[in-house]
């Protein structure tokens, strides 16, 4: 009988448990697709007795998942803890060393440490696998580096955190302001322990410097991402949005220019009937362009206990098949340092501005941009209150660094009440 590739599991939460689950609920199935048994030696998590909805009276248990890497029983060391640093960096370092193979679906860990730990696993010759660490169910990963690797990628994009996006959904679909859907999700558990992860960004950000140093041939830079989170959009702007066809998304673009690379995760406009537009609730899109493919949209469930525990397990099999890629597709040892775009490419972008009720605001206000270099395209003036006045501008192309030169002018008049909100108005 061919032997078994045998597992050390450090993390019980919900993704650990899916795991679990599915290996013992298709355990004949796994065998049959990969050719050898996959069996659970050995678990670590932070209470043995803690009750988690499945039998682990048949493993091992380890209190400390250093010592769980370290075994010489398992080959594969499965890290579902989280965390850039701590338990979790070290035990995928000590993996590494005592010559296992990682699977993990931990985001931070490799948009931040990444470079490293691919230097260190490919010179012992081992993998990295970590399907779900992006976009949890949907195969982009493998897609990347496997999938579409005769392709020049011209452009990654996309809506990475379901969170975000069950906020912006619902307050089109519900008429629910910003502050109810944050507590709504707070209390449906939706939220990461530090709520900023998802609303500001940055879960989103670390997904996307891992595909965009697949795409790009880079070390991963997550230092070197545009980061903007969703806490500044009002119900106005997304009734605004839809007036002009158009859906607020956090979305996440990577992309070269002749500037260097273009990194950003933060609100956009996308068409009402694209793809993305179309996207709804919790789940995921990326899409991906390459200069044979073309474009190729991925959607599906981005979190759960199933969806990122089948990522998990789709790795597991590609270890157990025998399969051995380099960490981001190519030797990490020939990943190139990216080169910051320090202006993106241009684009329109919305602005959306409170005045202060005076004579001559709008006259100031069109001067300031003009100045600037910012042409607009269309401008809208709403009913207002006593002392404020609401106006919406649309702006002809051009670059965030010249656009926020403009705003600053803004600010520096006596006519804005607030700072102005400017999303991009992207293209896909």
């Amino acid at each position: 009988m061919t032997q078994a590739l045998r597992l050390g599991i450090a993390g019980l939460g919900t993704v650990g448990v899916g795991v679990v689950k599915i290996i013992r609920r298709h355990a004949d199935l796994l065998r049959d697709r990969t050719g050898r048994p996959i069996e659970i030696v050995a678990v670590s998590a932070r209470s043995p007795e803690k009750d988690r909805g499945v039998s682990l009276k048949d493993y091992q248990w380890e209190t400390d998942p250093v010592a769980l890497a370290k075994r010489d029983d398992i080959d594969v060391f499965v890290e579902l803890m989280g965390g850039e640093n701590g338990p979790a960096k070290a035990s995928v370092e000590a993996a590494l060393a005592s010559g296992k193979d990682v699977v993990t679906a931990n985001k931070a860990l490799l948009a931040i440490h990444g470079q490293a730990l691919a230097e260190q696993a490919e010179a012992a010759g081992r993998a990295i696998r970590f399907e779900a660490a992006v976009a949890g169910g949907i195969p982009v990963i493998k897609s990347l580096t496997e999938g579409l690797a005769g392709n020049e990628i011209t452009r990654v994009m996309g809506v990475m955190n379901g969170t975000c996006n069950y906020i912006l959904t619902r307050m089109q679909s519900q008429e629910l302001g910003y502050n109810a859907l944050f507590e709504e999700c707070a209390e449906l558990g939706y939220l990461e322990a530090d709520p900023n992860l998802d609303v500001g960004g940055i879960d989103a950000a670390h997904k996307l410097a891992l595909l965009s140093s697949i795409a790009f041939g880079t070390k991963p830079n997550f230092d070197g991402i545009e980061i903007e989170g969703i806490q500044q959009i009002s119900l106005e702007d997304i009734h605004q949005a839809a007036d002009m066809g158009y859906r607020i998304k956090l979305l996440g673009v990577a992309q070269r220019t002749p500037r260097g690379l273009e990194q950003r995760m933060q609100p956009c406009l996308v068409p009402s009937d694209s793809p993305l537009g179309q996207l709804e609730g919790g789940t995921n899109m990326v899409v991906i362009e390459g200069d044979a493919v073309e474009q190729i949209v991925l959607r599906g469930p981005g979190a759960g206990e199933g969806p990122t525990a089948s990522a998990v397990l789709g790795d597991i099999c590609d270890l157990a098949r025998g399969l051995l890629i380099p960490t981001f597709g190519r030797p990490a040892v020939s990943l190139k340092d990216a080169a910051p775009a320090r202006t993106g490419l241009p684009a329109p972008y919305y602005l959306r501005l409170a005045l202060l009720d005076k004579p001559g605001a709008l006259a100031k206000v069109a001067a300031v941009l003009g100045d600037a270099g910012v042409s607009i395209d269309r401008m809208r003036q709403y009913a207002h209150s006593e002392s404020t006045a609401p106006v919406l501008i649309v702006t002809h192309k051009t670059t965030r660094t010249t656009l926020d030169h403009a705003l600053n002018g803004l600010n520096a008049t006596d006519v804005v009440a607030d700072d102005p909100v400017a999303l991009r108005i992207e293209q896909v």
